[in-house]
């Protein structure tokens, strides 16, 4: 998959397959759009291309609400070049592109750069100015500038429409296992390994403490977690199994929140490097002991329990 920073940046061809969106945590029903844009793109002999933004276009539009992502676009790249698709273009999503009319979308980026011959679109998205553009308009576009349009209902899961919103109120409220089902894998957060006050390690459960995570990066409620571990610098080093707490620990430093694991495979110097954290299982709520002996006896039955959801 080839990645350009810009529309003006594309190589303008025809058969162009496309979609557009964010396509934030590329949960299942991102994923079916992408199908089908590959399959099309085989069938006219076309390439498939993702027209995504950054920043994120809520950014700018809603500034007072939190962002709260399930992929930076970083991930996201990352998550795409494994699925197939030819071409990424990560537009900046600036206060010129949020005035753009969706007319004036479609004519000048969608079929003069992008060279869109096959429009492919989930059953909500809107475009344009004050996101005034929606399916009619397509539908009114398509025969004016000579391009296939084609619309993919939701994806469901147990009857429930899958969206990015459901995933984060999945996991804002604890419930990886759902939301890993709508993402058809773990949430992950990606960070680097910081020094701690090793008070694990007297526990005799060293943890490691993950910082510099992306500030918009959505955490789930605070508890603890089975897990699985990737350290990013060493591809031997891939899904180690382990227990997460995320919180404000308040047996011990009732502090601002923060991610720490332990992993059950231990013996790796782990300070400084670059980790991920797949979160697979709730265990418990966050609470606070009496006592480092109630919390170490709490730890090790929160290791029995990782042990069998993991």
């Amino acid at each position: 998959m080839k990645i350009f920073k810009s529309i003006n940046d594309f190589p303008n061809r025809t058969s162009t397959v496309a979609t557009v969106g964010t396509f934030d945590g590329l949960h299942a029903g991102h994923q079916t759009i992408l199908e089908r844009i590959k399959n099309r793109a085989k069938e006219i002999n076309g390439r498939s291309v993702l027209l995504s933004f950054d920043p994120h276009p809520r950014r700018l539009v809603h500034p007072e609400y939190p962002l709260q992502l399930l992929t930076t676009i970083d991930e996201r790249s990352e998550l795409l070049s494994k699925m197939g698709l030819d071409y990424l273009i990560v537009q900046n999503f600036n206060e010129d592109f949020a005035k753009i009319e969706s007319i004036d979308f479609v004519r000048n980026f969608l079929i003069e750069k992008i060279g869109v011959k096959h429009l492919v679109i989930g059953h909500d998205h809107r475009f344009g100015k004050n996101r005034e553009g929606s399916f009619k308009n397509l539908e009114e576009y398509a025969p004016v500038y000579g391009f296939d349009l084609e619309e993919i209902s939701a994806v469901q899961i147990e009857e429930n429409n899958i969206s990015s919103t459901q995933i984060r109120k999945a996991i804002t409220s604890g419930n990886v296992k759902a939301a890993s089902y709508a993402l058809t894998r773990p949430h992950f957060i990606s960070g680097k390994v910081i020094q701690g006050k090793k008070i694990g390690r007297g526990l005799g459960f060293p943890t490691a403490n993950v910082g510099e995570v992306h500030p918009d990066k959505i955490f789930p409620a605070e508890g603890v977690y089975s897990v699985r571990i990737d350290i990013l610098d060493d591809p031997t080093l891939r899904q180690i199994m382990g227990v997460a707490n995320y919180g404000k620990r308040p047996s011990i430093a009732n502090e601002k929140p923060l991610l720490e694991v332990h992993l059950l495979q231990g013996g790796q110097d782990l300070y400084d490097r670059p980790i991920r954290v797949h979160f697979i299982d709730r265990i418990r709520d966050e609470k606070k002991f009496n006592s480092k002996d109630d919390l170490r006896s709490q730890i090790i039955k929160d290791v029995e329990i990782a042990k069998s959801q993991l």
